[in-house]
Formats: C-alpha cells, sequence, structure tokens
C-alpha cells in the first residue's frame, strides 16, 4: 500500500474543483499599432468572464480563455465590434460543418490577403503615395520647374494639392484617428491625423490672413501622408513576406480525395480480395468529407487527402513538407501515410484513420498558429508602455508647443531667427518652405507649432506592436518548414536562458530498438538466500535459451515497451512462433511486467521489480548481471514462481548523430546529461561513448521520480545568483517522458515518441532526428534575437526621434526636424522592424545544421 501525501491529495481536491478553460479565437481587423493592441486586450478583458487574453498584431487574431459555455464567441466578437475592431469568431469543430471545412475556411481567409485583387490594393495605395511625395517634392524646386511646369510656383495649387491629400489618400487616417480619440483609444492615425491637420490648418490661415505674417507649408502635410503611405505600403508587403511560409504551409491542405466504393472498417478485407485501385469505380469527393474508414484511391503525383494506412500496393512519398527530408520514403502495405504528402511512384489505395483537425497537418497548422500568437515575455514591457504612449506623446507635442513658444524662441532668438529666416527662402529647407521671393520675418508661433506636430509625427507604436510577433511568425513558420514546431514566444525566450540539456537514454539517444544479446540460463545448483534448491520441475522444463526465451516473449507480449519488442523479435528469429499461453497481465512502467504463463507466474523486469515481489537475486547472479551490465547491456531478469530462472541482456545502439549533436550543444555552452530507467552501468556505457562525465549521469530512475530528478536540476543554483535557478530542458519520446517533459522548463519531444510527450513538449521534432535539437535551438535564439534587437530599435527610435523632433539640437547646432522629414523616419522605423525580423531566413539559412 501507498501512502499519498496530504499534499497531493489536497492537489487532487483542488483540481477536481478547477473549471475547465476554452479557448476562443477571434479574427480582429482594424488594429494599426501596438496602442490598438492595447485596446483590444483591455476591451476583451473588460468583458464578463473572460480569464486571459493574447493579441498578436502580425496574424491579426485574438485568443481568449474562459470558463467553458460562459462566453459566447458570436457576442464577443459583435462587442470587439462595437468598440471599433471588426472582428469575427472561428467556429469550433461541428458549429459549420466539419472541422476540416474550417480549416479550409481558415486558409482562404489567410491567402486573400496576398490575393491578386489585394495586391492590386496595395500597389494602388503605393501609387498614390509616389505621385504626393513627387509633386511636393517638385514644390520645393518650383523656381526652377515653373518655366517647364506652369503652376508649380502658385500657392493656390499647394493649397488645392494638400486638401486633396488630406480628402482622398489621408481621409482614413483621420477618421481612423477621430475614432481612436473618441474610443478613448488614440492610436498612431490620431497622433499622424493630429500633425497633418494642425500644419494644413496653420498654412490655411497664414494663406486667408496675411497680415499675420505666418508663412504656407501646405507640402508639409502632402509630405507626410505620402510618407506614412509608403510606409505602410512597404510594411504590409514585408508582413506578406515574413507570413508566405505560413501561407505555404495552409496551402499544403489537399482539396480532392477519390473515394473507392463504400465505407470499410481496417482489417474488414484482405489484400487480395480489394480491387485494384487502377481498376476501381472511383467517385471524386472534397477532401474535407472523407470518413474515417473509407478507402481512397492515391495515384502518383497526387497529394495524400488525409491521415491513413496503405492497405493497397506500394509507392514512395515525398514527406519533405513533414520532416525537411528530400529522400522519398518507401510505404507498402501497413505503413501510415499523413495528408499533404505527396505520392510519387505507384497507385495505392489507403484507409482514413484521422480526417479534418485530426489530421497531422491541420495540427501543425493550429500548432503553428497558436505558437505566433503566444507573446515572448519580453514584449509585456512593449505592451504596457504602448498602452500610455499615445498619451504620453500627445503631452510631449504639447509641452514642446509651450516651452519654445513661451521661452524657447525668446532664450535662443539669433538661433531662431537665424533658422526661420533662412528656412523662408524659397528652395531653402523643407522646414518652413514659401513660395514668397523675401524672406519673412521670424515666426516663432509656426517654429513652435512645427516642433510639436514633428514630435507627434515621429513617435511610432507600430515599432513596438510589430517587434515580436513578426520575428515569432518568421520563425515558427521556417521551423514548420524544417520540421521543428515550436510553440511560441515564451519557447523562445526560455531557450534563450537555457544552461542545461537533459536526453532521455532509450529511444532518444539511442536508436530505440534495441537487441537481445545474451540469454542465460541459470545453474540449477543455485539456491536462494532460504537454502531452497531452485531445481524444481516448473524450472527445470525452462533449462533451455530458448525455452526461457518462449517464456520471455509470451509474458512481453502483453506490453508494447522497445524491450519488450526486441524480446519477441528475438524469440522471432529463433523461430520460436509457438508461444506457452499468458494471460493476466500486469505492467509497471520503468519496472516490468508480470504474467501467469501455464499456469505459473512469471515475472519480468529490473531488479527493482523482482525485490517489489519479494524475489531474492542470488550472489551467482549478481555476479552475472555486472558482467553484462559493465558492457552497456539492460538487464531483464526471468522470475518463474518468485526465484530467479535467468537473464536476458538486451543492447539498444547509439544513433549515428548521438555524438555529435552533444558535441554542438557543449560548444554552445550547455551542460549536456543522461536521464535513464536503465542501471548506472547501461548509462555510463552510453555516456561513455558520448565523452560524457560520470557526473552528468542520472540511472535507475523510474518514471514517476523522472519529474523530481528534473526539479533537483532547476534548484541547482551552482555559479548562480542566490534567487536563481538553472534553465532546464528535457529530450524524450516515451510516455514515461511526459511527466519530466512537464516537469522541465522546455520539453523537447521526437516525433517518434507518443502524442502525450508531443502535447507536453515546447518543441517537436518532426524529423525524428537528433541534430534537429542543435538546429531548434540555433533557430530559436536566432529568432529571439531578432526579438531583442527590433524591441531595442523601437525603445531607441523614439526615445532618439522623439527628442530630436523637440528641437533638442537647435540651440546648440541650429538642427530641426521638419515634419515630413520626421513623417519619413517613422514609416521607417517600422519598415526596418519588419524587415530585420525577415533577415532571420539569412541567418538561419548559415546554420551549419539547415541543410
Amino acid at each position: 500500500m501507498q501512502l499519498v501525501p496530504k499534499a497531493e491529495a489536497n492537489s487532487e481536491n483542488t483540481t477536481v474543483n478547477k473549471p475547465v478553460i476554452e479557448k476562443i479565437t477571434l479574427d480582429v481587423g482594424g488594429m494599426k499599432c501596438a496602442g490598438c493592441v492595447r485596446s483590444v486586450e483591455r476591451q476583451l478583458n473588460q468583458y464578463p468572464g473572460i480569464i486571459n487574453v493574447c493579441v498578436n498584431l502580425a496574424t491579426e487574431v485574438a485568443v481568449v480563455e474562459s470558463e467553458i459555455g460562459v462566453v459566447v464567441p458570436e457576442a464577443l466578437a459583435e462587442h470587439l465590434t462595437a468598440g471599433g475592431f471588426p472582428s469575427q469568431p472561428r467556429l469550433p469543430q461541428g458549429r459549420t460543418g466539419t472541422a476540416a471545412k474550417n480549416i479550409e475556411q481558415n486558409i482562404e481567409a489567410k491567402s486573400d490577403r496576398f490575393s491578386r485583387p489585394g495586391m492590386q490594393s496595395v500597389f494602388s495605395q503605393l501609387t498614390v503615395a509616389g505621385l504626393l511625395l513627387l509633386l511636393s517634392t517638385l514644390g520645393h524646386f518650383s523656381n526652377i520647374l515653373d518655366a517647364i511646369v506652369p503652376g508649380l510656383n502658385n500657392i493656390w495649387f499647394h493649397c488645392g494639392l494638400a486638401t486633396i491629400a488630406l480628402l482622398i489618400p489621408g481621409r482614413s487616417i483621420l477618421v481612423d484617428g477621430w475614432l481612436g480619440v473618441r474610443r478613448n483609444a488614440p492610436n498612431m492615425n490620431t497622433l499622424v491625423g493630429l500633425g497633418t491637420v494642425t500644419a494644413y490648418t496653420a498654412s490655411l490661415i497664414a494663406l486667408l490672413l496675411p497680415q499675420l505674417g505666418w508663412e504656407c507649408f501646405f507640402d508639409e502635410p502632402v509630405m507626410m501622408l505620402g510618407f506614412i503611405l509608403l510606409g505602410k505600403t512597404l510594411e504590409q508587403q514585408a508582413r506578406g513576406r515574413a507570413a508566405s511560409a505560413f501561407k505555404n504551409l495552409l496551402a499544403l491542405q489537399p482539396q480532392v480525395a477519390r473515394l473507392i466504393g463504400k465505407a470499410k472498417q481496417p482489417g474488414e478485407l484482405e489484400q487480395s480480395t480489394l480491387p485494384n485501385p487502377l481498376n476501381a469505380d472511383i467517385v471524386e469527393i472534397p477532401a474535407e468529407q472523407v470518413r474515417v474508414g473509407e478507402w481512397l484511391q492515391v495515384l502518383p503525383g497526387d497529394k495524400i487527402p488525409v491521415d491513413g494506412e496503405v492497405v493497397y500496393g506500394q509507392t514512395t512519398v515525398d514527406e519533405s513538407m513533414l520532416t525537411g527530408e528530400v529522400v522519398p520514403v518507401m510505404k507498402q502495405l501497413g505503413d501510415n501515410v499523413t495528408a499533404g504528402t505527396i505520392n510519387q511512384s505507384g497507385a495505392i489505395a489507403i484507409c482514413a484513420t484521422r480526417i479534418g483537425s485530426e489530421t497531422t497537418l491541420a495540427q501543425i497548422i493550429t500548432l503553428v498558429e497558436a505558437a505566433q500568437t503566444r507573446k515572448a515575455p519580453v514584449q509585456k514591457l512593449a505592451d504596457t508602455v504602448a498602452g500610455y504612449f499615445t498619451y504620453f506623446v500627445i503631452s510631449a507635442s504639447l509641452l514642446t508647443f509651450l516651452f519654445w513658444y513661451c521661452f524657447g524662441t525668446h532664450i535662443w532668438a539669433d538661433v531662431v531667427s537665424n533658422i526661420t529666416m533662412t528656412a523662408t527662402v524659397p528652395m531653402a529647407h523643407h522646414l518652413a518652405h514659401s513660395t514668397q521671393s523675401s524672406p519673412l520675418p521670424p515666426s516663432p508661433i509656426l517654429l513652435s507649432l512645427k516642433l510639436a506636430i514633428a514630435v507627434m509625427v515621429v513617435a511610432c507604436p507600430c515599432a513596438l506592436g510589430l517587434a515580436t510577433p513578426t520575428a515569432i511568425l518568421v520563425g515558427t513558420a521556417m521551423g514548420a518548414e524544417r520540421g521543428l514546431l515550436i510553440k511560441g514566444g515564451d519557447v523562445l525566450e526560455i531557450i534563450h536562458q537555457l544552461d542545461t540539456i537533459v536526453f532521455d537514454k532509450t529511444g532518444t539517444l539511442t536508436t530505440g530498438k534495441p537487441i537481445v544479446t545474451d540469454c542465460i540460463v541459470l545453474a540449477a545448483e543455485e539456491v536462494d538466500s532460504q537454502g531452497r534448491n531452485l531445481s524444481t520441475s516448473d524450472i527445470s522444463k525452462s533449462k533451455s535459451p530458448e525455452s526461457l526465451l518462449q517464456i520471455a516473449a509470451a509474458v512481453e507480449s502483453g506490453t508494447c515497451h522497445p524491450l519488450a519488442t526486441a524480446i519477441q523479435n528475438a524469440a522471432t528469429a529463433q523461430s520460436l512462433n509457438t508461444l506457452p499461453e499468458a494471460v493476466n497481465f500486469h505492467t509497471e512502467p520503468g519496472l516490468g511486467v508480470s504474467a501467469l504463463v501455464d499456469g505459473s507466474n512469471v515475472l519480468l523486469g529490473n531488479s527493482d521489480w523482482l525485490s517489489w515481489h519479494g524475489v531474492v537475486i542470488s550472489d551467482t547472479a549478481k555476479t552475472t548481471a555486472q558482467e553484462l551490465a559493465n558492457q552497456g547491456k539492460t538487464l531483464v531478469y526471468i522470475a518463474i514462481h518468485d526465484q530467479v530462472a535467468g537473464i536476458i541482456a538486451v543492447s539498444d545502439t547509439l544513433r549515428p548523430e548521438a555524438k555529435t549533436t552533444v558535441e554542438n550543444l557543449r560548444q554552445m555552452g550547455l551542460r549536456v546529461m543522461i536521464l535513464s530507467g536503465d542501471g548506472i552501468e547501461a548509462a555510463n556505457a552510453i555516456a561513455k561513448q558520448l565523452d560524457l562525465d560520470s557526473h552528468d549521469v542520472i540511472a535507475g530512475v523510474p518514471p514517476t521520480k523522472k519529474a523530481a530528478a528534473i526539479q533537483i536540476l532547476q534548484e541547482d543554483k551552482k555559479g548562480k545568483g542566490k534567487n536563481s535557478q538553472s534553465i532546464v530542458a528535457m529530450v524524450g519520446d516515451g510516455i514515461n517522458d511526459a511527466p519530466a517533459l512537464s516537469q522541465a522548463d522546455l520539453g523537447i519531444a521526437m516525433r517518434s515518441g507518443t502524442d502525450v510527450a508531443m502535447e507536453t513538449a515546447g518543441i517537436i521534432l518532426m524529423r525524428d532526428r537528433l541534430t534537429d535539437v542543435v538546429e531548434s535551438i540555433r533557430l530559436s535564439r536566432a529568432t529571439f534575437n531578432k526579438i531583442r534587437q527590433n524591441l531595442f530599435w523601437a525603445f531607441a527610435y523614439n526615445t532618439v526621434g522623439i527628442p530630436l523632433a523637440a528641437g533638442v539640437l537647435l540651440p546648440s547646432f541650429g538642427l530641426v526636424l521638419n515634419p515630413a522629414g520626421a513623417a519619413a523616419l517613422m514609416a521607417f522605423s517600422s519598415v526596418s522592424v519588419v524587415t530585420n525580423s525577415l533577415l532571420l531566413r539569412r541567418v538561419a539559412a548559415c546554420s551549419p545544421d539547415s541543410q
């Protein structure tokens, strides 16, 4: 009997009362910058029943967590739409037919952003921006070009150009900025709208009331709008390129399936009775309408429509979309195939096993999209700043105007006078362009106004909002292309802090396909600790290795552990196909298995398993076991009627790429360790082949205690601060690794592992190749570095740009930033952040493991 600790019992009771959480996904429109993201998050958090909210600017998606059944997705979308952000929910399975239909609709929605009509709109916007910039620039050279193009020197022409620019291409910006003010959620367009309208109004007053002595600068709002539209166009195109990898992944979803006859269950027909798929009656149906159990024809060149099992024929399949491997994989009767992969050489028939959202491809798409939504914790600072950013900029703009008008133009009158008078000369600096032929007297109010406008325009919350999601968008999509599924920005940040990586041994560092090397029968004269002779009639029947192997294979037929498979394969290889009858199986993960074989109680497992059942291992058996263990072999004891009958030694070969992987990880500054349920001798033998020290090996740990072993490593403060902990990653593949994967700061699961292990892990290696551990860490580190670079640039840009626009260099150097220049810098900041994220492709392409 095992006692449950009180803390654990309490946690179980707590778990029972814990509410069930559901996730609601919304497609959100109208977000322009980080301020909009903050506003959307605030509106969603204020909705009753919402527990957690995550909004992504780059993918325009909001993921909301709530208690199941409490929040109606349609009502939530209406609430957000009423708040100024048009939204619609993505319906879960069964709400609009099949899950596959929902996936297809999501694909179409994503693809429409980059369709030809969408790109035509982009080019139209680019043309308008270019035309505005061209005309406003020509206005600065009006004296020279007036003879060629009459009217350029006419102030009314520039007034008309500014009016048209505000009413047509600038209208959407002004309207959105005004709506942001009404919703108490001012955004980037609010700042741009205030700046352009203020510049236009001041110029219009100067034109209509010349007695004021003000100058006209109608070209400034035109140039500001031109630069803003140009920046938005370039940013939209860059974001399209950033999403291209994910769009390609979405496009892999097959559209058509060829149905063979009526629905059949797997195993219902034998190979010989199935009609040749080349000659069968075929009905083409949408892939979304396929049902589990139906048989489908797949011809060479076709995409496999659903996950299934080959029931006729053989072929080679291109699985590069799934694993990144360019070498086709042979598929024959009984092999599994995956939706989206391409049949190459032969016609086959498959039986559908997983459809719709349950297919591997659909799960990858869902996982990647979810990963692109999950933020890195480092983004929290940017989100906090963005929430108050627009208010801060408006306040800074107002203070700039008051300072220069009330104090600055008086304190530095000479400097201001020189700059203003120089700027009023035609063809002079953009600061105060005028079409008059003689200098105007200094205009302190206009100088103060222009500096205030520049402050409003130069500030850019967009860069803050795009810094993290664009890098995650590129990094996770690139990983998916290479068979590396990284589950979000929080995973990227953990990897950046990683200092220890722990490998499970069997199936991870080793091939997971052990073979039996020895089958040793214990001598008949052995006695147990009580002096009883072991040569009983039951055991004497097992005095040959073959009969012992038969009994072991019968017991292991009740489990699917790699060691069980090795023993069964060994029996098959020796033609020991007639196994004794075994019943009453009982398996204890990490220890062993028991069964009744021909009425005899048989135990198979390690020494702890035998001790647990009160079986005593003799000294001779221990000596034999030690010799085998020193060779790096895993031991399986056989006990019949509570008496040891023999030992089976199993050897699992090291993966060919294991040593290279360990060496690369150590070169990256990581401590590499082995965690195994095998004996210390077997684990040390593997460690020796990998050039690892014995103190980096943790052996003899049952599955139930692997999580505790990881926790001990996390609490290791060697070489760290008083309150710091080690950041530990765990690499595993089996169901027994799931607790350790969950306990570790980062879990990395091999695709060959169980669904439980992959669900628990933060990174999934679809190629089932150990070197991908290195590549996933490199890609994650490169992506997180891009996030940090983007955030640094976004903060640094505003930190430098706002004081510069406020005239900090005017007293000492006579340098000012005019509103048009501020607009150009603001547009450049967003484009630079997205472009820097795109450079991640070039960095990852240089990785030695990226091939």
